[in-house]
């Protein structure tokens, strides 16, 4: 039991937040659209129902992401949340089309929506739970990346950011986002409706919120779809490699160096150059030496060094990522 509970703690605490947060929305929303007859309370209530299983998709599939590495599966299950996540795409896609559907329907044949109060009182809760969401979730991203943010500066950092946040943090990030979003047209559906004769703008709230579940949807499985396939790193991250490669004062120069990304984990590939001279042994040392500086980093899970003689050339400088010149004897780890 406390294995299991161990693991369950390496899981995204975005995502687990969010699944619990939106499957007590669902439940209150869907209650409340079920007894005031409001399409836009309804489409809330989908959007909350579609989050809640995503998230909760997403959160065991970053606990199961977080499984070493094993003989079938050497370069180990980082790539599983991107698997969960697109899971959690055709989710979306499914309800945001059911929620279309509904938008339409309302459009051509419009209902007066009751109970004002407790529809205004629910959306509000809504907008203040998903916001806590959306605020953790903006905090995850800034954590993620390594940045020090304080007060409102998380949002701009958040939103410059996202793109360097681990897979589920991103879903969070986006769903919460957009059903912050929609919470807030929803409540101002409800207000109009309730005090004018404008009753198509329940439909076209509902209709809005389930094109907003759409786009993101689409992003979602772009971003995960190129986790997939496998993506470089960012900027940031290959120049922090590169510094903590050079500050080995026995390696003179990269030749080579390639990160890929693989969930929230990234696998170093590079060959390095050696101050001329230095015996085998010795060279294996310094290259072993500085494969631990890099397994010391907790985002990176995998390295693979090649050593070279210095070739009197310089080959990596800062924002570059230099190609190996071939004919080079690769020692692996």
């Amino acid at each position: 039991m406390a294995a299991w509970w161990e693991t369950l703690k390496k899981g995204n605490t975005s995502s687990a937040t969010a699944a619990l947060g939106n499957t007590g929305l669902a439940i209150v929303k869907g209650f409340a659209a079920a007894y005031s007859g409001s399409g836009a309370m309804f489409a809330s209530a989908m959007h909350s129902v579609a989050d809640a299983i995503n998230q909760g998709f997403v959160f065991f599939g970053s606990v199961l992401g977080e499984k070493k590495p094993t003989r079938r599966f050497p370069t180990g299950f980082g790539r599983v949340i991107n698997l969960f996540c697109m899971i959690a795409v055709i989710v979306v896609t499914i309800i945001a089309y059911e929620t279309i559907k509904e938008g339409f329907h309302l459009l051509k044949v419009p209902k007066v929506s009751t109970h004002f109060w407790l529809n205004a009182v629910i959306l509000t809760l809504a907008i203040i739970v998903d916001g806590y969401v959306l605020i953790k979730a903006m905090k995850e991203i800034t954590r993620e990346a390594r940045l020090e943010a304080k007060g409102l500066g998380v949002v701009p950092l958040a939103f410059r950011n996202v793109g360097r946040a681990a897979p589920p943090t991103r879903l969070v990030f986006y769903e919460d986002l957009v059903a912050t979003l929609g919470a807030v047209l929803a409540l101002l559906a409800v207000v109009v409706t309730r005090f004018t004769s404008f009753m198509w703008l329940d439909g076209v709230a509902t209709i809005l919120i389930g094109f907003l579940m759409i786009g993101v949807g689409f992003r979602v499985g772009y971003d995960n779809m190129v986790g997939l396939i496998g993506v470089a790193a960012p900027q940031d991250v290959e120049d922090r490699v590169a510094g903590i490669i050079l500050q080995d004062p026995d390696v003179t120069d990269i030749n080579r160096l390639r990160i890929v990304q693989e969930g929230r984990f990234y696998h170093v590939d590079s060959y390095l150059e050696l101050r001329p001279g230095l015996m085998l042994s010795v060279a294996d040392d310094i290259k072993f030496r500085v494969r631990d500086s890099l397994l010391a980093d907790p985002d990176i899970s995998d390295v693979t060094l090649g050593i070279l003689e210095d070739n009197g050339i310089l080959d990596w400088e800062p924002g570059t990522a230099p190609e190996s010149s071939g004919g080079a004897k690769q020692t692996s780890n």
